[in-house]
């Protein structure tokens, strides 16, 4: 009988927690999709920022402001997040290799999608690179490699494609906050990562 409840209780509570996981990624899709109604020209510029919770102006931004602003919206600054995790392995991130920095800024280290994937890696969940579009779920971050040293990042969300075969992607690549069927159409897929509430 002791075994019987003990194992009710273990399932009912795996069932919350799942549950819970997935309220928090259904409210990232939500949080992303809600930018697309925000007009934004894109614009790359060095810009200081407050700390913790500092932004570019609302109507800037760059493909990872999209990131960054779906997660504040759930309460989740991954400035300081990032920041903190920098000033304490700086030697696990890319910064000094690629961009010869010899200490954190908490102004742009967020801001840089290899940044981010260095974080997302150590922190979140990393998910296996696919061409299966039934891999790639809601709330789910994706970063591409657009040749040239340029990457990119977006999330996905719970909104599908004209032929139900993919969900469709929240960035900004030039155009602003778009939503757009794009999965895979910028060139090579480099990272595919969750993060968020199980984390």
């Amino acid at each position: 009988m002791i075994k019987k409840t003990f194992a009710l209780i273990l399932f009912f509570c795996s069932v919350n927690i799942l549950f819970g996981q997935n309220d928090f990624y259904s409210k990232l899709s939500d949080a992303a999709i809600s930018l697309t109604k925000q007009k934004v020209i894109y614009d790359p510029s060095y810009v200081k920022l407050d700390y913790p919770n500092g932004d570019v102006p609302a109507d800037r931004g760059v493909c990872t402001d999209v990131i960054i602003r779906a997660y504040r919206k759930l309460g989740v600054d991954l400035q300081k997040e990032l920041h903190e995790d920098i000033k304490a392995n700086f030697d696990k991130y890319p910064n000094q290799k690629r961009w010869g920095l010899s200490k954190p800024d908490k102004n742009i280290d967020h801001r840089r999608v290899p940044n981010l994937m260095v974080f997302f890696k150590r922190h979140g969940t990393e998910k296996p690179i696919s061409t299966d579009a039934k891999d790639y779920l809601p709330g789910d971050i994706v970063c591409w490699d657009l040749g040239g040293g340029i990457t990119h990042i977006g999330i996905v969300v719970n909104k599908k494609s004209d032929d139900g075969v993919r969900h469709l992607i929240v960035h900004n690549i030039g155009a602003g906050q778009v939503l757009e069927d794009c999965l895979f159409s910028y060139y090579k897929i480099i990272g595919h990562y969750r993060y968020g509430a199980a984390n």
